[in-house]
């Protein structure tokens, strides 16, 4: 082998993390590796000019390493923003465990996760996401304090999946009374992707309000045992996205807005809780805005989650902890108005306030 052949090789190894679309001059991104549990982790710590990046750890069956990777990149720098618009003093961060949580996960994993976390000195603080639970977190706090969303046995906040999911009802009332004059989403279609506990909290809330809820999700045992409790209706056609509803909510994984799927959409408005909805933030946001369908920026409403563990680090209760996440809609609407005032997307608009807010203190920093 020949060293241009050599060189190329190591240039596709070092090329795809610093390299990576998805990398954003992230501060940190730790790979860990132990033999012993088969923990394969990575951590990624994206800024933390307004405190200690928090974000949770998410448990995935990853196809390759890079896209744990990307995956990573892209959550732990919504989680910057997230903290950052909601008015948190957290910073963004995130991990990603690569395997099958049903089949993989053990109590010595996670307390070697655990044990990643600690070495890092506070500057990344766990929380649950995808295939973790509060057990999980209870069982890291074992090796590390720098973990949320524990038991409230413990003296934690418990699952946030709750509060998250009234964050997002927040966040779709707030985009009903920007589009319609109103916020009631009584007889309003709404089709939720994705019936985790989070997208449940969503339906309950929208159901008791009078709304009309389709219903999808890759687990039929799932759907029907949601269909029979809340009456809502399994989407039984061949392509979701053409489905003529009011309101699309993706509560699954990211990246469902993207070029194949807009155009499909009969939507009015999009207001879910999963991650990085935007395939694109530029290209998507700015296709959305053409088309006059009202996307409501998935890392603001879904902050519901991160304010609920945020109250473990600063002591807040339980109503301070509703007061915050009711704010969203207030958030929410002035996010929407600022971005039709200026011509922007509603992702630019609420990228701006984050942005604006992470600058100030940079500069208070340096004085």
């Amino acid at each position: 082998m020949n060293a241009e052949i050599l060189k190329a090789n190591d240039l596709k190894k070092v090329a795809p993390v610093f390299g990576q679309l998805s990398f954003d001059e992230h501060e940190q991104v730790v790979f860990c590796n132990d033999k012993d549990t088969g923990l394969k982790a990575i951590i990624g710590i994206h800024d933390t000019t307004l405190g200690p990046a928090l974000g949770g750890t998410r448990m995935w069956n990853y196809a390759t390493e890079w896209e744990a990777l990307n995956d990573v990149l892209r959550l732990s720098r919504g989680m910057t923003f997230k903290s950052a618009v909601t008015g948190l003093n957290l910073g963004g961060g995130k991990a990603v465990i690569i395997g099958d949580a049903k089949t993989q996960k053990t109590p010595e994993l996670m307390r070697k996760f655990g044990e990643f976390v600690e070495s890092l000195g506070g500057r990344y603080i766990t929380a649950e996401d995808v295939g973790m639970d509060t057990a999980d977190m209870d069982t890291v706090r074992e090796v590390t304090k720098h973990v949320t969303g524990i038991s409230e046995h413990l003296g934690g906040s418990g699952n946030p999946s709750p509060i998250t999911g009234y964050g997002v009802y927040m966040g779709m009332k707030a985009a009903a009374k920007f589009k319609y004059g109103t916020d009631s989403l009584e007889g309003k279609k709404v089709l939720i992707q994705g019936i985790g506990h989070v997208g449940e909290t969503v339906l309950k809330h929208v159901t008791d309000e009078g709304g009309k809820v389709i219903i999808a999700d890759i687990n039929q045992e799932r759907l029907e045992q949601v269909r029979d409790q809340y009456g809502a209706v399994i989407y039984s056609g061949d392509d979701l996205y053409t489905a003529d509803v009011d309101i699309y909510a993706p509560c699954a994984l990211g990246a469902t807005i993207n070029d194949d799927t807009i155009h499909k959409l009969k939507a009015d408005i999009i207001a879910g809780a999963a991650n990085n909805q935007l395939a694109d933030e530029t290209i998507h946001g700015r296709m959305l805005q053409e088309k006059g369908i009202v996307y409501a920026p998935d890392f603001l409403i879904n902050a519901g989650g991160i304010i609920n563990v945020y109250a473990e680090l600063e002591g807040y209760d339980k109503p301070e902890i509703m007061r915050k996440t009711e704010n969203i809609y207030h958030t929410t609407l002035e996010i929407l108005n600022s971005a039709k005032a200026n011509q922007i997307t509603t992702h630019q608009s609420a990228l701006k306030v984050a942005q604006d807010r992470i600058e100030k203190r940079k500069a208070e920093n340096k004085k």
